[in-house]
Formats: structure tokens, C-alpha cells, sequence
């Protein structure tokens, strides 16, 4: 992808992310005292124990993670990160003020909280592809990572377990029920839709015709391949086998010419979760 195209596409992938993430948030999870961990699951708690609002909440706790940050981290902390940030607290803002809630959307906690964990799993991923974050305790990671020998990853865990196991306390027990099974599920659904955002297809092609679908994987789909000689052993014929990896979108083109240049060729197609390299993830 072209520098130009990737800075758009990472933009619009932040600014898709943030709004379903807000969403998710303002309309789920505020409502229902869901509580994922995080900052928002602290501003939630925060929220219900004093009179300051869940956004003004959000907000403050942002900016002050994003100042503790810039302290301890200087420009590490990102251009990304703080446009993230400040952009989904300034969403829960607008939100509070222009379409503020009293009640729950429905009747029905557990179809919310399926629909919080879907809709905010998807953005949070969407971020993440966009190589930024919402900031958060996300900057208390790189902080740990720089100053001590903690597994960053299970640190963060015990610190929303804790902020989570708190809606038991701070809310009712119907709320931490909700956000410890909450948790457990957006983390599996962040995995799962990072990994359809990464995957594609590895190819191995056993032909007669490896010019032609040379020429197709070059020129049509702007891709390159390697070509390895062999010999059948049933035919003890000379055997020609192209290799080349694609997106899976690219995935059902490639497969239409193979079977139009040669119907006789033999495909083996895999899905690999994430390539590096020219053409697709730089390292």
C-alpha cells in the first residue's frame, strides 16, 4: 500500500474504530454499568460514586494519562494515541450533552452486553490494525515496559480485573456478573477480528502453465511468486510449482484464473495469519 493510501486508510480506520467504540460505550455499557476494565470501566465507577459526569470523568483521566506519558515517555507516547484519545472522550462529551440517557435501551442486559462486546471489540481492533490505541491504560503499559521487568500484558489484565470486579461494589452484583463475562469475551473478540484484518491466502499452484499465471500474479494482481521446478512422481513428468501469497479478497480472483488458464491444475490454498513484507505488513 502506498504511503498516501496507508495514512487514509489508518485515519478512517481510527475515526470508524473511535465512533463504534463511543457508541458501544455511551449507549451499552454507561447505561448498564458494564464495566470492561480500562479507563471508560473506572469513569464508569467514578461516575456512579460522585456527581461529576462519566465523560468528564473520561476526559480528565485521558489527559492526565496522556501528560503522565509525555513526562515519562516523550514523543513514544505517539501522534496516534493522542488523537484517539482525545477524540473518543470528546465523542462520549458530545454524546452526554446532545443525547443524554436515564435508562438502559432495553429491557434486556445480556443482548446489550453482546452488542457492547461486539460493537467495541470490532473498533478496538479497527484501532489497533491502524497501529494506534485509545489510550487509556494502554500508556501505563509502555511505561511499565520501559521502566521495569513486568509482563506488561498481565499487568494490564490484573489492573482491569481489578477495575472490573469493582462494579460488584460500586454498582450491584447483576453489573460485575455482566462485566466479568464481558471481559472475558471482547478480549477473544478483539483477537478474532484483528486476525480476519491481517489474514490472507498462501498459494501453492502445481501447473503446466506457470508463465501464464506468472503473467496473471505480476501484472493483474501486482503481486510476485516463486517458481520451483520439480518432477511428478506418478508421471515422473517435469512439474512447475508457483508459490505466492494474496489478501483473501485477491484470494477468489486468483483461484477463477487458475481455473481458466489451466483446469487441470493442481491448488493447494491456506490461510496464514499475517504476512510481512514488500506489498503487504512492513516489519
Amino acid at each position: 500500500m502506498k504511503p498516501k493510501s496507508k495514512k487514509l486508510n489508518d485515519v478512517m480506520l481510527i475515526l470508524i474504530g473511535t465512533f463504534l467504540m463511543a457508541v458501544a460505550f455511551y449507549f451499552l455499557m454507561m447505561p448498564n454499568g458494564f464495566v470492561l476494565g480500562g479507563v471508560g470501566g473506572l469513569g464508569i465507577i467514578l461516575g456512579r460514586l460522585t456527581t461529576f459526569s462519566v465523560g468528564t470523568w473520561l476526559t480528565g483521566l485521558n489527559v492526565l494519562l496522556l501528560i503522565i506519558g509525555f513526562i515519562a515517555l516523550g514523543k513514544s507516547v505517539g501522534i496516534k494515541t493522542v488523537f484517539c484519545t482525545l477524540l473518543y472522550s470528546g465523542m462520549i462529551d458530545i454524546l452526554e450533552k446532545f443525547v443524554p440517557l436515564k435508562m438502559p435501551l432495553t429491557d434486556q442486559p445480556f443482548l446489550e452486553l453482546c452488542c457492547a462486546i461486539l460493537v467495541a471489540g470490532i473498533g478496538q481492533a479497527m484501532i489497533f490494525h491502524a497501529d494506534a490505541s485509545s489510550g487509556g491504560t494502554d500508556i501505563l503499559a509502555l511505561i511499565l515496559r520501559k521502566y521495569t521487568h513486568t509482563n506488561v500484558g498481565r499487568a494490564l489484565l490484573y489492573v482491569d480485573i481489578v477495575i472490573c470486579v469493582s462494579a460488584f461494589f460500586a454498582i450491584d452484583v447483576r453489573a460485575g456478573l455482566f462485566s466479568v463475562l464481558g471481559l472475558v469475551a471482547v478480549t477473544f473478540i478483539i483477537d478474532n477480528a484483528l486476525e480476519s484484518f491481517t489474514s490472507c491466502k498462501y498459494f501453492i499452484i502445481i501447473t503446466d502453465k506457470p508463465d501464464e499465471i506468472s503473467e496473471f500474479i505480476l501484472t493483474d494482481m501486482d503481486h510476485s511468486a516463486t517458481l520451483v521446478r520439480g518432477e511428478g512422481i506418478y508421471s515422473h513428468g517435469e512439474k512447475a510449482m508457483l508459490h505466492t501469497v494474496c489478501r483473501r479478497r485477491e484470494a477468489l480472483r486468483l483461484q477463477r484464473f487458475i481455473k481458466q488458464a489451466d483446469p487441470n491444475a493442481f491448488t493447494i490454498i491456506t490461510t496464514s495469519s499475517e504476512i510481512i513484507g514488500s506489498g503487504f505488513r512492513e516489519n
